[in-house]
């Protein structure tokens, strides 16, 4: 059996790695501790190690969050898009339901499927840039789409990106 503290090490450096990636870094957690027989395998442990990812990421991005803050409209298209995933996470966590989507089987349908979703929103023209185009309906849609980023084996920058495509706009401004 793995020590603890190299268990922590190991599944730090994997959410480290994927979560900058359009891959779901959950899933990646998920498989190297069935992988490994780890047993720091629970949604809190995860949650603990996105949490460091969340301030890696608050701090690499400060000014453009300074920046967010004093853009008001902006500022609050993006609360009202994290509405829909912060209501459906409550209700999901508070039920249980979100530790039932926590096995291989589920992880390996969803990478399959939204890796698809991925691909085929490419085909989709640029017509749209963020700065001028943006509306809560766009919003919203993109936040609709994030709930299925609880679903390990989908991403949350992979389903954003992904909207934002569906939605005509470029991939990088989809990924802001």
């Amino acid at each position: 059996m793995i020590s603890n503290y190299l268990e922590i090490l190991i599944l730090s450096i994997v959410q480290g790695i994927s979560e900058f990636l359009p891959v779901s870094s959950s899933a990646h957690l998920i498989i190297f501790s069935n992988i490994i027989d780890f047993s720091n395998n629970s949604l809190i442990f995860d949650v603990g190690l996105h949490l460091g990812s969340l301030l890696a990421i608050l701090f690499y991005f400060r000014k453009e969050l300074l920046n967010i803050l004093n853009d008001k409209k902006l500022f609050n298209l993006l609360l009202i898009g994290s509405i829909p995933l912060i209501l459906v996470g409550y209700i999901f966590y508070t039920t249980d339901i979100i530790n039932s989507f926590r096995n291989l089987k589920i992880i390996a349908w969803t990478t399959l499927i939204f890796g698809l979703l991925m691909y085929f929103a490419d085909t989709f023209k640029i017509k749209k840039k963020i700065e001028k185009d943006l509306t809560i309906k766009n919003i919203l849609i993109i936040g609709v789409m994030q709930i299925l980023a609880i679903i390990p084996g989908v991403s949350r920058s992979g389903i954003t990106i992904t909207a934002g495509r569906f939605l005509n706009f470029d991939r990088y401004d989809s990924t802001k």
